[in-house]
């Protein structure tokens, strides 16, 4: 999948939140209760071995072994989170924002590679979907038009329909790249 552009990173921002949330809780004796707290909500969410892993890093393990098992997006937030723990000015923003023309390429890469049948490209296009829904607001509703893109939708009014023009403009740009990419 080496040619989604920025992909590792379109993977840190999305998952911000619980990257930031496990490096500064994982092994803080204070803080295991919010810890545990954070492992069941991603088992429930269908992270079983990522959560298997961040128990085996909080048991102290630091070696590649930690990542066997893993898919690439669970190896991703591994990393993340082990870098965070040793360096927290590593750990990503979730306040930061990318710039739509920055992640409409990634994007729009890996829409057509689930399209196509990629299951890798399905699962990690399915995730980040599903944690842009739970940002609410405009993150929810491009993550409602994402299926559509995958299904062969194209008509710009109606994926970019009740969007502000930030959304409007990923979209756009997005649909641009499909364009690109369903010409060859």
């Amino acid at each position: 999948m080496s040619d989604f552009p920025d992909r590792h990173e379109q993977i840190r921002l999305v998952h911000a939140e619980f990257i930031r949330q496990v490096a500064q809780t994982c092994g803080n004796a204070e803080r295991r209760a919010e810890f545990d707290a954070l492992l069941a909500s991603a088992e429930q969410s269908g992270w079983g071995a990522l959560v298997a892993a961040l128990e085996r890093i909080a048991a102290g393990e630091r070696g590649p072994e930690v990542f066997r098992g893993l898919d690439e997006e669970d190896q991703i937030i591994a990393d993340a989170i082990l870098r965070g723990m040793q360096d927290p000015s590593t750990l990503p923003d979730p306040t930061q924002r990318q710039d739509p023309t920055m992640a409409a390429p990634g994007l729009a890469h890996m829409i057509h590679a689930a399209r196509t049948g990629n299951p890798q490209a399905l699962a990690l296009i399915g995730n980040m979907a599903e944690q842009m829904s739970t940002v609410g607001g405009q993150m929810a509703r491009l993550a409602g038009v994402i299926r559509p893109m995958i299904q062969g939708e194209r008509d710009a009014d109606r994926l970019t329909r009740g969007m502000d023009s930030q959304g409007e403009r990923l979209v756009l740009e997005i649909l641009s790249e499909l364009g690109k990419l369903e010409a060859h």
